[in-house]
């Protein structure tokens, strides 16, 4: 069978198979499990910025706003600064995971200010992460605002971080970059270690009965693999980047596409939480067999073996394919 060993972020993995950021931080014994089945790494749910200074915010509106109320509330209402509000319940479950995991785990952030993002990136290196995968969700909302001063804006975050932690970066990408190469190559010089393709938008659906958002969470499918498989494809021998695809890995032959593609390093989620951790024991297995049947001995010979830095030109590579495809409908 071949050898699934990897080199992601510059962490040695027993398997490129990686649990991605999901509700299974919460859940230990799923992890072990996950761990047993073949995973590499574990990457936490995201800490989101918003999140903490709401929940901060409306613990000191709560509590704060009553104190005055009357002349004895002060004999009954604790002082905000005694909760412990923030980030410290993620950082705990961090350590936890550090101590009952022999895998390395990866933190993840999702900020929406510079101070916000390397303030608590140095508190996830503090309690020990591996690593920290920046998650980029910045969606363009202002009509004033340019592509260009929106990426700097992302840069500049990817920057800071890096410069204030010792430990790995990886910045985890949406898909809806008009020149992904040039934004890349940005990521890259700003000094991540890593990238991962591609962030899935969880966006809510119109209930027309209610006149309502629906919220109801969708999990990937197959179809959701060849978007990554591409820009995995393009992007390899343009950057030194170790890349994960994510979004779309449901079977061993998804997996071994991805690696295939360039991938240094393949995230799981769906097919965990669809249909518990021995989807990733399958997945696992069929990986390791396609890729024996292929006559590959480990990961680093099968690597980009389709990746578009085989051909002369990409640029002609793509618009060649993108004819054959149309012509060839039938």
């Amino acid at each position: 069978m071949t050898d699934l060993a990897t080199r992601w972020l510059g962490l040695e993995l027993r398997s490129p198979l990686v649990v991605g950021a999901s509700p299974l931080t919460d859940d230990l014994d799923a992890l072990k499990a996950c761990v047993k089945a073949g995973a590499g790494a574990v990457v936490m749910h995201s800490l989101f910025e918003e999140q903490l200074v709401e929940e901060q915010m409306a613990a000191h509106r709560f509590i704060d706003s009553r104190i005055n109320t009357d002349a004895e509330a002060r004999s009954f209402f604790p002082e905000s600064e005694l909760f412990e509000m923030g980030s410290g319940g993620y950082l705990q479950r961090l350590e936890l995971l550090r101590r009952s995991l022999d895998v390395p785990v990866i933190a993840s952030l999702n900020g929406i200010s510079t101070g916000g993002w390397t303030g608590h990136a140095l508190e996830l290196e503090a309690a020990g992460a591996h690593a920290i995968e920046l998650n980029l969700y910045d969606l363009a909302t202002d009509p004033s605002e340019t592509a260009a001063s929106l990426e700097q804006r992302q840069l500049a975050v990817v920057r800071s971080v890096a410069e204030q932690v010792t430990i790995p970066v990886s910045v985890k990408l949406s898909p809806f970059y008009s020149a992904l190469p040039s934004f890349v190559a940005g990521v890259e010089a700003a000094g991540a270690r890593g990238l991962v393709l591609f962030n899935r938008f969880y966006q809510p659906e119109m209930d027309l009965d209610e006149l309502e958002l629906s919220r109801e969470v969708v999990l990937s499918s197959s179809a959701e693999l060849p978007l990554r498989l591409h820009a995995s494809a393009m992007l390899y021998g343009q950057t030194s980047l170790e890349m994960a695809i994510s979004g779309g890995v449901h079977t061993g032959d998804d997996a071994a596409k991805a690696i295939l593609s360039g991938a240094a390093a393949v995230q799981v989620v769906s097919a965990i939480l669809a249909d518990g951790p021995d989807a990733l024991g399958r997945i696992h297995h069929g990986m390791s067999r396609r890729l024996s049947d292929m006559g590959y001995r480990d990961l680093a010979e099968a690597r980009g073996a389709l990746s578009m830095d085989k051909a002369p030109n990409s640029r002609t590579w793509e618009r060649l394919n993108y004819a054959r495809l149309l012509h060839g409908w039938k």
